[in-house]
């Protein structure tokens, strides 16, 4: 469907800040590069890029960010998402591998190499601790990727020749594989199996203008889609109604994350500020709760 108007029934009865913007770490924080914003077991936000590229900045609850670690010689984060037992994995997509650091270390090391990939751009990691990976060729619009990344570091290209693969994410029920691709304006759903493959590839949404970026579920399905160079968030249920969006100071909006301390609190990444804001979301992200039943 093409998203042209907003659906407003099923935005009403929410507290007066609610999908409200602020500032939470300030202009010029971090690089261009700004990406891959995911909360940690501490609570704190990780985001990439703070300062200069091929760092990983940690942002505590106030806002005041710090180095948290430096990558490899040569490598350049994006997406971040832990696993359920607190390790970090970070796409790497110079040296298109996604790469792991331990709880409790800085010390990095790769945990998959993707091969014949243009990078990895960002991650979605399902219930069962399966990664999968955006693959967008940004000089070529009809050359992305997806892959899959197994719990032990197998890897398998599971489709090419799509659009510019961008934003990516697992339903809270592990059912269904979210992959937007940013030029074409398509949103795409999968079903997912048990062993990680997937099937009945349809579209979700399609917008009718600006592009799209990083992607996060909230506990019912409900997908928050950074709108590139629109300036906003939009919020887009599991049948594919646009429900919301929630407008920005900035104009470039990179990714979003979950957290706060009833993981409500809406994380932004904005690239034409090199900052982040936050607002308050109606219910939390999926991994702050249980999910309703929700069928694409």
């Amino acid at each position: 469907m093409a998203a042209t108007a907003l659906i407003t029934a099923a935005s009403t009865a929410v507290a007066a800040d609610t999908f409200i913007a602020r500032d939470h770490v300030s202009d010029g924080t971090f690089t261009t590069g700004i990406e891959g914003p995911a909360t940690g077991p501490d609570g704190a936000l990780y985001v990439v890029n703070i300062g200069k590229d091929g760092t990983i900045g940690r942002v505590d609850d106030t806002g005041k960010a710090s180095l948290f670690l430096t990558l490899p010689e040569g490598s350049v984060g994006n997406g971040i998402r832990f696993g359920s037992d607190g390790t970090m994995y970070i796409a790497d997509y110079p040296h298109h591998n996604i790469l792991r650091v331990a709880p409790d270390s800085t010390r990095v090391s790769v945990f998959a190499h993707l091969p014949d990939a243009h990078q990895p751009n960002d991650i979605a990691l399902a219930p069962d601790g399966t990664l999968y990976a955006s693959d967008p060729n940004w000089a070529k619009v009809d050359d992305g990727q997806l892959w899959r990344i197994d719990r032990d570091g197998n890897v398998q290209l599971l489709e090419s020749g799509m659009g510019t693969t961008n934003g990516i994410e697992v339903s809270p029920d592990g059912m269904h594989l979210y992959v937007n691709e940013s030029v074409q304006r398509n949103v795409w759903v999968y079903d997912r199996a048990d062993d990680g493959s997937l099937a009945n590839k349809r579209l979700l949404i399609r917008f009718d203008d600006h592009g799209m970026d990083g992607m996060r579920c909230d506990v019912d399905g409900n997908l928050y889609i950074a709108r590139y160079d629109a300036g906003v968030v939009a919020i887009v249920s599991p049948q594919g109604a646009l429900l919301r969006e929630v407008p920005l100071k900035g104009r470039k909006p990179s990714n979003v994350a979950f957290g706060g301390s009833d993981g409500r609190q809406v994380f932004v990444t904005l690239q034409d500020r090199g900052a982040v804001e936050t607002f308050h979301a109606d219910r939390p992200g999926r991994e702050y709760g249980t999910a309703a039943t929700a069928t694409p």
